[in-house]
């Protein structure tokens, strides 16, 4: 399905036509005519009430003046781990934030989009005190990068006895295409994405562009246990032409990664070029094609790839075209929305809207089978990361592409 926008006075809705079996937002057009919610700021929609097709909505402010927020965990008790690219690690304490950032974080590269990036919580954090944090790792003059993780005790005030996990052999000069998304399955394997650390492919050689080599980990997702080691069913360990931590490979940058609660899969979003954001179903050593296929161009309108389908690679369950800038990804499973138990929410930087995405498993996979009519939180800021509370509500935090400048962390609470 195609979704165009049709516009009605100062409202936005979308409408669905049927094309290629795949949903996406088609150009938006009419920007003068978008809501007055463009023009407001976070703070000031406190008493506002947000409809959707099955729940109303309002936006309570958590926490303001964060520098970059990235990442969001909760703790046991309720409280909030925040990471800030800049390289700090906040606590929100009793819905107020510390002042005092915690300690012992290590070194990271805050240059273009890297920084202090992703953070997690030991499946047995009550017990152990472990948590993740992922970041662009410096050389020794700074001059290159990489995504590295490392895990550490927290005390509540501080970090201990941190160690380095996975170094992800995809070091560069550029400062961009890091992926770094954490997640934790049921099983305990630690998942980390890692993007392709941009550039601009060659259309006359795409099958030598790094994502589709599986001697380095540019462009792929890796699973580990969660002390760094390869678990000895991993797809490629027994391959002497491949790095034995890949999960899965073929991807632009994946900075949105989820595991569904119930099914186990690991669902994920990864940044198109020019058009071409892709919704993902993860599966053991396949190829996700880039930058062989996709359905985006180069910036400025160049072709990149072969075309949109070719044996051996995967296909996305959705992509948008135009790139709404894919960030954080959550499945929902709280009470508070209980029509929306068991979908999917995507943010978006660029595109400054939060979709909702419902799935059905048929005979041929996954298809999506309701996106929102028009998307959540549509035009209040980029949308950086979105992940569920303990109380069930859906937290937000926004991003300041310009750096320097301080941003929210909001909720969307279920009006009854």
């Amino acid at each position: 399905m195609i979704l165009a926008p049709l516009h009605s006075g100062t409202s936005r809705s979308l409408i669905a036509t049927r094309s290629s079996g795949l949903l996406r937002p088609d150009l938006l057009t009419g920007l003068a005519l978008l809501p007055v919610l463009l023009l407001l700021s976070v703070g000031s929609l406190q008493a506002q009430v947000f409809d959707s097709e099955l729940h109303d909505y309002r936006v309570v402010t958590v926490v303001e003046d964060l520098q970059d927020p990235w990442s969001m965990a909760f703790l046991p008790n309720g409280d909030m781990l925040v990471t800030e690219r800049i390289g700090q690690l906040r606590i929100v304490r009793d819905g107020a934030l510390d002042p005092e950032p915690i300690t012992g974080v290590p070194e990271v590269r805050f240059q273009g989009q890297g920084g202090l990036l992703d953070v997690v919580l030991h499946p047995d954090f009550e017990s152990n005190q472990l948590l993740y944090l992922s970041f662009s790792k410096p050389n020794e003059d700074l001059s290159e990068g990489t995504t590295a993780v490392v895990r550490a005790r927290f005390d509540g005030s501080a970090l201990h006895d941190v160690e380095e996990i996975f170094e992800a052999v995809a070091w560069g000069q550029g400062g961009s295409h890091y992926g770094s998304r954490l997640a934790f399955d049921a099983g305990g394997y630690l998942f980390v994405t890692i993007g392709d650390r941009g550039g601009r492919p060659d259309p006359d050689h795409l099958g030598d562009w790094p994502s589709q080599d599986l001697t380095n980990h540019i462009g792929t997702i890796v699973r580990l246990h969660d002390d760094g080691r390869v678990p000895e069913d991993n797809p490629f360990v027994d391959h002497a032409d491949a790095l034995p931590e890949i999960w899965s490979y073929g991807h632009r940058n994946p900075q949105g990664l989820a595991i569904h609660p119930e099914t186990g899969d690991v669902w994920q979003t990864e940044h198109g070029p020019q058009g071409g954001d892709e919704l993902n179903l993860i599966l053991p050593g396949l190829n996700y094609g880039w930058p062989v296929i996709g359905y985006g161009v180069q910036y400025g309108g160049e072709r990149i790839h072969e075309g949109t389908h070719r044996e051996g690679m995967e296909q996305p369950v959705q992509y948008w075209t135009p790139s709404i800038a894919t960030s954080g990804l959550m499945v929902y499973s709280g009470d508070a929305f209980p029509e929306w138990q068991g979908h999917l929410f995507v943010g978006g930087l660029a595109g400054q809207q939060l979709h909702r995405v419902g799935l059905r498993h048929g005979d041929e996979g996954y298809e999506v089978t309701r996106l929102e009519r028009r998307p959540l939180l549509f035009g209040l800021g980029r949308i950086r990361d979105v992940r569920q509370g303990p109380d069930g509500f859906i937290y937000v935090a926004f991003d300041d592409r310009q750096g320097g400048g301080t941003t929210p962390i909001i909720r969307m609470e279920p009006v009854n």
